[in-house]
This record gives structure tokens, sequence and C-alpha cells, in this order.
């Protein structure tokens, strides 16, 4: 039997029971985000017309679909004048979406589907779960119900589920449900640990509430109770298996949500609180001794700082965003009020604070599993037990469970350095130290001061825990998270989670420093010989270890302020070194290695290392050769402590020819790297390659080319171009073009060999025929021969940084060919291709050309430092041949979304750029190509 649709709506006294949060918690007033009265008056109006079921259910959605347009509104307003409320804002999102499932579940089971007599199996419980029970929710945030019965379901309860789910997907709610009963709670909780998560989250909102009660007592006496140990540890696996797959929490586009330090770190602490001590807050934590006062403050900051975070991207983004990508950064910023500051962009100062909350995130919750593991650690096996060695730990010191705690709080703080001592002893052990004594440290930094700072013994520990114990890497970051290193080394606090807003850094500056003494540590312990045999043998022959290290530590501490951060980084050496207690000779040393640290990376990457000049300048820069290893160690270290991708076996081979060449030079003095001595080497090797060569043909080959030629390639190129150009006099064709592909594994890119017959502007024809195949360049060699040739070398990596696979190389080959003869305009066909992805839009790369005559002998060195794209290079090479420019050589160095591209050249009566007038309108040229071409890229 069913009631007639006249009903009106019921007034609150005799509706259902429910449960919503507090209204004292919302962002703005609760009439503003749901007007109860207004809404009631609307639905009763609708009901007293009438209508059939369908024409009700379109009125009910039309009606709430105004409440919730309204409802977002007045939250997003309010949060934009309180861009850091999160828990107002989160509650206000679950307060406007409890209403609205109520109020379809009253329409569906009393209006669409009424019952005069409900039997004992036509009940049902509509409860909220996951984050949705848990009463907090992102703006795009998905709606999780159980539909909860008391047996199997019904026909009954079948319609009104079914209604009501219609009418909230009509609202464009993203409603995760399911139906069960009681039994299947158990049954499916029992196996699964996501669900179990989920039910434990439950919060009755509208329905029977009897039998809503009666799940929550019977999850606890008969799921969760007893079962302690295996929750923790399947919500410890889950947090690994996430970690594992977002990244570290260093990593500079972090998922706010899933990520290392994120909000589901926040919530795996919670729902283990929640699962053993049955609290409803954090905040009970603290009476029971989990957390200090303080550390539940920041558990609160961190939280809140987070969800707003999270809010702010949903909002931007309009649907669940949880990635922290870079152009979101720069919004994020925006809408929290962040702004410049001095050296720093905006977002780089809310990206530092980002990263402070989730470390803090890291230490809050190692401090609360390790005391729930104390309480709650299943025993060791028997045997183990017994055979198992306990490490002896020095006097003051204990161990607990495993643990390095101190044994007397205050008679350890008696002694400030023993605040550097903790972590000697937990490197000499091997043990993890414990969060008693980490919360012991960092509530106490306030000891370590300048007399500890001077102290002799403090200085000692503090170079062994780099240099003694052979993993510095776990002491260093311990050390990092709680304080104690910045507060030791002051200087170090700026670059503390300090994000460099680019994308050639994966890390934060202060993880990027600790990475670098990663890489030095693995090398010193032998585990990259194969990877790096240069840097190892340096170290195997001995180095200045101690004056290694701390330049390292160093290196990039002065960055984030206006000034070059080298020159400052040294000025900040200069004083920190003797206070480390390194002598006079050493200071300067890690002075000097601070101050030209990217001088050998600039010179391998960026200017061409077969020219004289280049090895005379970079030699007379180093001065010895003790310098020039040192630097060699470090530049590679710096290199690999960039990200994980950064270093390749290109970089590799250029900073061992530049560490060889300067080695020899500094030796055995410049004579033996002038070209005449080169070209006679090389032409040697040459005749040897190509014995079964006739004596014609040899001399022919070997007095076709100049000097340049001879210094710049090595004999497999001489080799592969002999042979082409041997092809090319036979063919008897002079539009002929050869064309070879190799990958060159030695270097980690493709060799791309070109020879025709010389003309203007192949240069740039070959680089917009390399644009449009996807290849990047990162070197290039022009050399025209006396008798009318040219021969271009190309080496090419695919996206990916890599040589090409050998199966794409004959369509590339044909692809090329095309566009050399004119079949495909590459500057037509570019046009679709040379786009600026939308992430990569943020960053502001300010164009910088340079012009040196003094680089080089017989060319003038053009710098362009400006923002990388797939035509920036065919743009640049097409501006220069229009301008009668001669490229004889283009070196490219890509830093993420930066490049820089260096020409040697000459103008068309083979002179350098003397004339100041000429550098200016051909810099002016370059810039309009520039300036054109990103636009187009950005269209």
């Amino acid at each position: 039997m069913t009631l007639p649709h006249k009903a009106s709506l019921a007034p609150d006294s005799e509706r259902p029971a429910q449960t919503s949060v507090p209204q004292s918690n919302l962002i703005c007033p609760a009439d503003e985000i749901f007007d109860r009265a207004e809404v009631n008056a609307s639905l009763s109006a609708a009901l007293d017309k009438n209508p059939d079921n369908a024409a009700l259910r379109a009125e009910t959605v039309r009606v709430l679909r105004d409440a919730q347009k309204a409802g977002r509104k007045a939250i997003t307003d309010a949060f934009a004048k309180r861009p850091f409320d999160a828990r107002p804002l989160a509650h206000s999102y679950t307060y406007l979406t409890d209403q609205m499932v109520c109020t379809a579940m009253r329409i569906a089971s009393q209006h669409l589907h009424p019952l005069a007599n409900p039997t004992q199996g036509e009940k049902i419980a509509v409860l909220a779960v996951g984050g949705y029970g848990r009463g907090e929710m992102a703006p795009s945030s998905d709606v999780d119900l159980l539909f909860l019965t008391p047996y199997k379901i019904t026909a009954w309860a079948e319609s009104v589920i079914e209604s009501m789910l219609y009418m909230l997907w009509d609202l464009r709610l993203k409603v995760g449900h399911s139906s069960r009963t009681i039994k299947d709670c158990l049954r499916l909780g029992a196996d699964d640990f996501t669900i179990r998560t989920a039910m434990l989250e439950q919060r009755y909102l509208v329905g029977d509430q009897t039998l809503a009660q009666e799940l929550d007592a019977r999850l606890k006496s008969e799921l969760f109770k007893g079962s302690e140990q295996d929750f923790i540890e399947a919500k410890l696996k889950e947090r690994d298996a996430r970690h594992l797959k977002q990244g570290e929490r260093y990593m500079v586009e972090p998922n706010v949500k899933e990520g290392k330090g994120g909000l589901r770190d926040l919530q795996s602490l919670y729902w283990i609180a929640k699962y053993i001590y049955g609290v409803k807050d954090v905040a009970e934590l603290v009476p029971m001794g989990l957390f200090t006062p303080e550390e539940f403050d920041e558990f609160v900051q961190a939280e809140e700082f987070l969800w707003a975070v999270r809010s702010h991207l949903h909002l931007v983004t309009g649907r669940a965003t949880e990635q922290l990508t870079f152009d979101l950064q720069v919004e994020v910023a925006d809408r929290m009020g962040y702004e410049d500051r001095a050296g720093r962009r905006a977002v780089e100062v809310f990206m530092q604070r980002y990263f402070r909350e989730a470390t803090r995130v890291g230490e809050l919750t190692r401090i609360f599993l390790t005391k729930l593991e104390a309480s709650h650690m299943k025993g060791a096996a028997l045997l183990e037990r017994i055979f198992r060695r306990r490490p002896r730990v020095k006097t003051g010191y204990r161990v607990v469970h495993g643990r390095l705690d101190v044994a007397d709080p205050e008679k350890f703080l008696q002694d400030k350095v023993n605040l550097l001592r903790l972590f000697e002893e937990g490197l000499r052990t091997g043990m993890l130290i414990h969060p008693d004594a980490m919360r012991l440290a960092t509530a106490n930094l306030n000891l370590i001061d300048d007399g500890m700072r001077n102290d002799k013994e403090a200085r000692r520990i503090f170079l062994d825990l780099m240099l003694k114990h052979g993993n510095p890497e776990r002491a260093l970051r311990r050390m990092n998270e709680l304080g104690v290193l910045s507060a030791f080394l002051p200087e170090f606090e700026h670059i503390v989670a300090m994000m460099q807003f680019n994308m050639y850094h994966s890390y934060t500056v202060d993880e990027h420093t600790i990475q670098c003494i990663v890489n030095l540590a693995q090398i010193e312990r032998r585990e990259l010989i194969e990877e790096l045999p240069l840097a190892s043998s340096i170290l195997e022959g001995g180095v200045n270890r101690k004056v290694l290290y701390v330049a390292l530590l160093l290196h990039d501490i002065g960055k984030g302020r206006p000034e070059d951060h080298s020159i400052l980084g040294a000025q900040i050496a200069r004083k920190v070194a003797p206070r480390l207690g390194l002598n006079k000779a050493d200071s300067e040393t890690v002075e000097w290695l601070v101050r030209y640290h990217l001088l050998m990376s600039d010179m391998a990457q960026k200017r061409d290392i077969s020219d004289p000049r280049t090895i005379r300048d970079f030699a007379k820069a180093v001065a010895t050769v003790k310098r020039l290893d040192l630097l060699t160690v470090l530049t590679v270290c710096d290199i690999r402590g960039v990200g994980p991708s950064t270093w390749n076996n290109w970089k590799a081979t250029l900073l061992r020819a530049l560490h060889a060449d300067t080695k020899r030079a500094l030796e055995t003095g410049m004579e033996d790297l002038n070209r005449a001595n080169r070209g006679v080497e090389a032409k040697k090797m040459l005749r040897a390659e190509l014995e079964s060569w006739s004596k014609s043909d040899l001399k022919t080959e070997t007095g076709r080319h100049y000097d340049p030629y001879w210094q710049g390639l090595n004999l497999s190129t001489h080799v592969e171009f002999a042979q082409m150009l041997k092809a090319l006099e036979n063919s008897g064709d002079q539009g002929a073009v050869e064309i070879r592909l190799h990958p060159d594994e030695d270097r980690d890119a493709t060799r791309a060999c070109f020879a025709m017959g010389d003309h203007p502007g192949i240069f740039s024809r070959i680089a917009g025929a390399l644009a449009l195949v996807g290849a990047n360049v990162v070197d290039a060699r022009s050399y025209t021969t006396k008798d009318g040739y040219v021969t271009d070398a190309f080496w090419v990596q695919d996206a990916e940084g890599h040589p090409f696979e050998a199966s794409r190389l004959p369509r590339l080959t044909q692809m090329i060919h095309k566009t050399l003869k004119g079949e495909v305009v590459a500057r037509d066909a570019l046009k679709s291709r040379d786009k600026i992805k939308k992430r990569e839009r943020a960053f502001n790369v300010p164009t910088h050309i340079t012009f040196d005559n003094e680089g080089s002998e017989i060319y003038t060195i053009i710098e362009v430092d400006t923002r990388d794209r797939p035509g920036l290079l065919y743009d640049l090479a097409r501006t220069m041949a229009a301008a009668n420019v001669y490229i004889a050589n283009a070196v490219i160095a890509t830093y993420g979304e930066q490049v820089v591209d260096t020409f040697y050249v000459k103008d068309m009566f083979g002179l350098k750029y003397h004339s100041e007038a000429k550098q200016r309108g051909l810099e002016t040229k370059l810039r309009t190509a520039i300036t054109e071409g990103a636009k187009r890229a950005a269209s």
C-alpha cells in the first residue's frame, strides 16, 4: 500500500534522527550553505502539486541543485577571504553534502516509495564512510555511502536506494556506494583492510538509527577487537607501497593526498589511533602520552595547511586534483596570499612551507608509530631472541625495541655536545634513533649555541658523522629533519625545504645537498666503479676528503637570495669552514670549490671542449691537478644529486674528456693540445683505420679538411665522413645528400652525420628536420671542406634523453631526407609541434644573449640562455643563416625548461663579430625570433 504524494514534507521535529558536523565549525553561517527553510518550502510546494514520481524526482533535483550551487558559492567566497581555514571548509562541504543526502533519502523513502506498515526487514540506515564519514571533504571529494539493511535487500529498499542514487548522480556528485547487511560488513571487513578502514569511519546520516548503532557495536566487538596488530601492520604496509609509488616527500611536484608527508599519512595515523583506542579526535592522544601538546599543535597546523592546499587545488581545477604540479603551485600560492620576497618568487616561499609541513608529518608519524610499537609489538621468536646479538651501546644510552634511546635525559642534557653524540652513536651501532630521543633533541635545540658550535669535540663529531662511519646520509637527514643541523650550522636554515622552482631540480635544496653527499659516500664505498670510473679512480688515488665533504655540504648554501649563489656561498664558506675546524689552506680550497662549483659543468656542457682555448682557460682557472680532481668529483656528485635521471653517459663523456685534457695541460703544458698537433695525430689514426684505401684517396681525404675538423671529431666520426664523402663523389649527383644515423652508446645519444654540397642555411635546415622528428640536439658540428662539401655531425636524443632505438632510425632518415629536399617545409610543419606544455607555462625564463670573443681563437661564441621548446634551435639557426652568420659548432645544454644554446660563429668574411653594433643588431634579430616562437608555442 502506498501513501498519496500530497503528504507534506515532515517538519524538523518529525524527521528521522541524523548526525552532522557541528554548525559552529563551518566557514560561514549554516543557512548560507544550505537554507533548510527555503528548500523545505520549495519541496512542499512540489509535493502539493501532486506530481508523478518522475516529476517529483526532477523537481527535487532542481531544488537541491540550486541549493548546492548557492552553498558552494558561499563556501568558496568565504574561503577566498580566509584561505587557510581548511578545517571549517572541510566541515562546510560535509555539512552541505549531508543535507543533500538526507533530503534525497527523505524524498525517496517517504514520498517516492512510501510504506504504510514496514516489516522488520524493510529498514535502511544510510551511513557516510571513508573521508566523508570522517567529516572531511574537499571541494571535489567522493561521496562514499553505505546502505545498511537488516537482511537481504528487499524490493522496497532497492527502489529507495536507486531513486536516491539517481538524484545524487543528477546533482553531479561522485557517489561511491555499497548495499550490505551487518553480516556482510563483518565478513568483508575480515578479509579486506580497505573495507575495514572505510567502516572504521562510518557515520550515521539518516534512516534507522538502531541498525546503525548495532553495526557500530558489532564492528568494535567482533571485528576490531583483538586484531590491532594486524591492522597496524596492514596500514604500514599500505603506507610503504604508497610512498614507493608516489616518491619521496622532497620531490618538487608532490601528491598532497598520497605522497610522503601528505594527508594520507596523517589519516593513517588517525585510523590506527581510532582502531586501537577508539578516539574521535587526535587531541585525545595527548592525555594518553602518545603526543605532547606541542606535537599535537604541530599535527593540527600541518593538517590544516595540507587541507587548505588540497582544497585550493580542487577549486582551481574544478576536479579532484591531488598532484601539486608546477602550474598549479603558482595558482595555489597566489590564492593563499603568498608574495615575492628578495630573490625568491611567491611560489618558492609557498613550497618551502609545504615541504616543511610534509617533513614534520613524517616526524609525527614516526613518533606515534614507535610509541604504538612499544605497546603492541609481538614477541620475537624464541630462537631469534636467544641468538640475536644485541648491539652494545655506550654509557648513557639504552636500547628500546631495537632503537637507540637516552638512558637519563636530565643527565644527558648536562653536556650539550651529547646532542651530536646521539647521532654518532646511532651511526656507530647502526641503530635507528628512538623517537623519545628525537623529541629530547628537538625540545632542546636552544642548547646548541655559539659556545657549542665552536667546541673542539663538537666539531670533531660533526665532521666524523660525514667522514668516519660510511653512511653520512642517515645522520644528516635525521639531523636536518629534527632541526639539529640548522641549529649547529645556522647558515643551513635558509635552504631547509627550499624549493627551486624549475623542472631541472627534482629535490629541495637541502635534500639535493644530502643527495650529493650520498653520491660521494657511494663512490667511496666503491659502489659506482663501473658507472663512475673517473671519480672512483680519483678517490682511490687519494684526495682531501674533509675538504670535499664540507664543500658539498656548503656548495648551494647561498641559494634563494638576490646575489649569485656561488659568490654568496663562497663568502659563507669563508666563515663556516674555519668554524668547523678546517685549517687555513683547507678553508681556502673549500671556499674556491663553492665559488666555482659550476665551472666544470658549464665548461663541459656549454663550451666546445675540443677547442684548445677552452682547455687553456679552464686549466688557468683550476691552476692545480689537486683542485681539478676535487672539482671533478664535486661536479659529478652535484649533477647526480639534481635528480634520478639527470646523469647520463653524454655528461660523463664530456667531463672525462675535459678532465683528461686539462690534467695533461697542467702537467705537460698546452703544446700537446694545439690544433696542429691534434691534426697530425688524427690524420695518422685515420690512415691506420683506412689501410685498405689507396694512397691517392687517403691523400684527398686528409687534405680536404681544415684544422678545426681534425680536432673537433673523434676517429669513428672521421671514418664515417670519409666514407660518406667518397660515396658522394662516386654518385656524381651534385644534389645528393648522405645521411647516416647510428647509436653512440658511449655518449647516450644518436650520432647523425650529414654530408652534401655546401650551400647557405644548411645547418638550419638540418636543425629543422631534426626538430620535426622529435630529436633533441645536444651537440652539433659543421665543417666545410676545401673542395666544396659540408660535413655536419649532430648528436641527438629522444624525448627521454636516450639514443633513438635502432628500429626507428630508417624512418627518421627518410623524414630528414624529405625535409632537406624541400618536400616538407620545417617552418610550416613545426607550427603544430612547437608547443609548451600547460604545466610548464608557469616558469619565468628570462632570455640572456652574450657575445664572447676571448673564449675561442677563431670564432665568436654566442650564448643564448632562454626558455626551451622543440623548435628553438631551428629558429635561432634560421635567423643566423638569414643574417649570413656561419655556424661552425653548436653546443646545447638543457636544464629542465631552460636551455643554453652556444654557437661558435664567424661572419660572411670569416671574421669574428668584434663590432658592438653588429652584435646588437644580431642580438635583436635573435630576440625577435625567440619572442615570436614563444608566442606561437604558447598559443
